[in-house]
């Protein structure tokens, strides 16, 4: 039960700070050089975070059991930090844009969700995501 907790606070925190800092990166930085920055504090960090984490197999082992899924992910990161930094330097608002993001990324990976991963919606998911779509609307009501 902590793990379920623990996790998913860790994510939320994570996903403040992360929304924070990008909106605190300096204008007039590199896109990639600040992401480059970023990458390399991060390489450190798991470094030390993988000593907490032991592998059973061995380090070498472990990195060749990965596939394809971790290089695509590569790419979505590198793709979300550099667009949320762009996003932010174009002007958007720190809470508008994680929403929009967040629940536009959502609502395309249902088909994703059924079709590839063979999840099933109930009635009150789909509902949800009725009243997220509706939030999208109101968040980008012109006054």
């Amino acid at each position: 039960m902590f793990l379920f907790y623990f996790s998913i606070t860790l994510a939320v925190a994570s996903s403040v700070l992360y929304h924070f800092s990008q909106k605190a990166t300096p204008a007039d930085v590199n896109p990639a050089v600040a992401i480059m920055a970023t990458y390399a504090v991060a390489l450190c960090l798991t470094g030390i975070v993988a000593f907490f984490i032991p592998t059973k197999i061995g380090f070498l082992a472990e990195l060749r059991q990965l596939n394809w899924a971790s290089y695509l992910l590569a790419f979505s990161i590198v793709g979300l930090e550099i667009g949320y930094l762009l996003v932010y330097r174009a002007g958007w608002n720190v809470g508008i844009a994680a929403v929009l993001v967040n629940v536009v990324a959502s609502f395309l990976l249902v088909p994703v969700a059924l079709i590839v991963f063979k999840q099933q919606l109930s009635r009150i998911n789909i509902i949800g995501i009725l009243v997220c779509l509706a939030g999208l609307v109101m968040l980008n009501w012109k006054r």
